[in-house]
């Protein structure tokens, strides 16, 4: 190779090498519109099937005209809504009311606890809730600040949550466009093959909501019986949230536990307690043995798989990773169980001597 060769070689490794740190860091800044671009993407993946059984209910009679797709996709948000609202009313009143009933009973709880706690030479003395406030850690400008950053989240979150609703909208509408010039990226000979695949993922994902689902109403059918033998009032509200709070992993099951401590405390103290112990062998039970044999059942994903992508997951991003590490997971072994069989179906010939 000549020195020009050589020269020009070098040039062009350290101006690909600058380019994908460039890349690089343009993905990590817009890391976030990404992330709501992958939920987008999964979820009309997820209701792609639902929304093809609503078109073709849709048309009873051989030759009448399809239902648009614009308002199956409609009749599944309206359905989205309609369960989101019910809930909220189920929910929120008994839940309440039921506040404000612990809220005037709590300092008779307190003074009891702290008196359990001082028989037993945990503390010296009973500490009222002016002194608790006084001596708790911060200022009331570090106060006045979390306030505001918990607002701003909040913000936040529901324009997330609208701006995926409105991707995922246009995602179902433009769905056979998208995926036809997806397909186009690959060789013709392969177009085939993406096709199935993509299929298959279709599959699994839609598989994935319906074992949600499934978590969800065993989660809650549990908790209301479970509720209900402890003599736990307003048992089905809270085996509803129960089931809202199965959706999401590690945090919702904890926040979901909090409201019905709270009324078995409002009953007693051992109420209390026994809810505590039921709610951690359920959450036990559910995350070593109900998800992966659910979602090894729906998405035929391998319990072992699940539980390492739940890990994965929710170190690297938290709530949201946990949720999305198990679809993600079923996308990555079509993926490559595609390359396998690939390779499988055509061994590379070893070369002549």
């Amino acid at each position: 190779m000549t020195t020009s060769t050589i020269r020009g070689l070098i040039v062009w490794t350290l101006a690909m090498t600058a380019l994908a740190v460039a890349l690089a860091w343009v993905l990590y800044l817009a890391r976030g519109v990404l992330l709501l671009v992958y939920v987008s993407v999964l979820l009309a993946i997820g209701f792609g099937p639902i929304v093809r059984a609503i078109e073709r209910k849709g048309t009873p009679k051989v030759g009448a005209r399809r239902l648009p797709r614009w308002l199956a996709i409609l009749v599944v948000y309206l359905v989205i809504v309609g369960v989101l609202t019910i809930t909220g009313f189920l929910v929120i009143p008994p839940l309440i009311d039921q506040t404000q009933e612990l809220s005037t009973r709590l300092p008779d709880l307190l003074d009891k606890a702290q008196d359990f706690l001082i028989r037993h030479g945990v503390i010296s003395h009973t500490i009222t809730l002016e002194e608790a406030v006084r001596n708790a850690p911060g200022t009331p400008g570090t106060a006045v600040g979390k306030v505001a950053m918990a607002v701003t989240h909040v913000f936040t979150g529901v324009l997330a949550f609208i701006t995926v609703l409105i991707l995922t909208f246009y995602l179902l509408i433009d769905s056979q466009l998208l995926f036809a010039g997806f397909a186009r990226l690959f060789p013709r000979a392969q177009r085939q093959r993406v096709v199935e695949a993509s299929n298959k993922i279709s599959l699994k994902i839609s598989a994935w909501l319906s074992g949600q689902l499934i978590l969800a109403g065993s989660i809650g059918s549990t908790a209301a019986v479970g509720l209900y033998l402890l003599g736990v009032p307003y048992f089905y509200v809270l085996a509803l949230v129960a089931a809202i709070g199965e959706v999401v992993p590690i945090v919702g099951p904890i926040l979901s536990a909090i409201p019905a401590i709270l009324v078995g405390l409002s009953v007693s103290p051992r109420t209390g307690l026994f809810v505590a112990i039921f709610w951690i062998v359920q959450q036990q039970i559910e995350n070593h043995l109900l998800v992966p044999k659910v979602m090894e059942r729906q998405v035929g994903v391998s319990p072992v798989v699940v539980i390492v992508a739940l890990l994965v997951g929710g170190s690297v991003l938290g709530i949201v990773g946990a949720i999305l590490a198990v679809p993600t997971a079923a996308i990555l072994q079509v993926i490559l169980e595609e390359i396998l069989e690939e390779r499988d179906n055509n061994p590379q010939r070893p070369n002549s001597v």
